[in-house]
């Protein structure tokens, strides 16, 4: 599974070097961006995982973006950065929905150490899942590839091999399609009508060899979505 991505949001150009360098060397995936609003777009736009914001910024400070985004991906993890003794400032942004403050100036290993602490709390990153098997199928999430014991295969694509994943960290419950939407589409399903999610479930059932009458691999849950079969077993090693 591919590193997370991080969105730096900081428009102080060696403040922003320094975490950019400092998430990179803990080798995360990082964008950054100085601008308020290009940096909307973005958080919006790309597969984030989790987006590092500074308060004070051109185009749009950082509760505004923080007000967006959490509109449109309310469970996003977001670290704000703010000056030292900016109380209110704190308080504020944590009131709005930010999951965590660094306050300048910080260390490499506090920043970091922020990082992975929401990270791991957050609803939006799937558990490190490399396979995916039931009786005797295996699905290869990381060579993107399901078989069987008669030696046939089949390929996953990007989109199903995000599904089986967001399904097997979330496997307690069952997941409806406006959550599918906006986590492995990164969409906002909001006044958004389509049936997109219905399609790729039936598509991947297909590749599957997945009853859906009598399914083993993912099951449909009247009124509530979907979710993986209790006798499917996740390998995350």
């Amino acid at each position: 599974m591919s590193q997370p991505t991080v969105l730096v949001i900081e428009d102080d150009a060696p403040i922003r070097r320094g975490l950019v360098d400092a998430l990179r060397y803990a080798e995360y995936e990082v964008l950054e961006c100085a601008d308020g609003r290009e940096a909307l777009g973005m958080a919006l736009e790309l597969k984030i995982d989790l987006v590092l914001l500074d308060v004070m910024l051109p185009g749009m400070d950082g509760f505004s973006i923080l007000d967006k985004l959490r509109e449109s991906r309310p469970t996003l993890p977001i670290i704000m950065v703010t000056a030292r003794g900016a109380e209110s400032d704190r308080v504020r942004g944590l009131k709005t929905g930010a999951d965590d403050y660094v306050v300048k100036p910080f260390s490499a290993h506090e920043l970091l150490a922020r990082v992975e602490a929401v990270l791991r709390r957050s609803p939006e990153r799937p558990r490190d899942v490399h396979k995916l098997r039931v009786d005797d199928i295996i699905m290869d999430l990381d060579r993107r590839e399901v078989s069987w014991p008669d030696d046939r295969t089949k390929s996953l694509s990007d989109r199903e091999v995000d599904i089986l994943q967001y399904l097997a960290g979330n496997r307690d419950r069952a997941v409806d399609r406006k959550t599918l939407l906006q986590h492995v589409w990164r969409l906002n399903p909001k006044g958004l009508n389509t049936r997109t999610v219905d399609m790729h479930i039936a598509r991947l059932r297909e590749k599957l060899e997945d009853d859906p009458n009598q399914t083993r691999i993912i099951e449909t849950v009247r009124g509530k979505g979907y979710m993986l079969a209790a006798q499917v077993e996740v390998i995350e090693s």
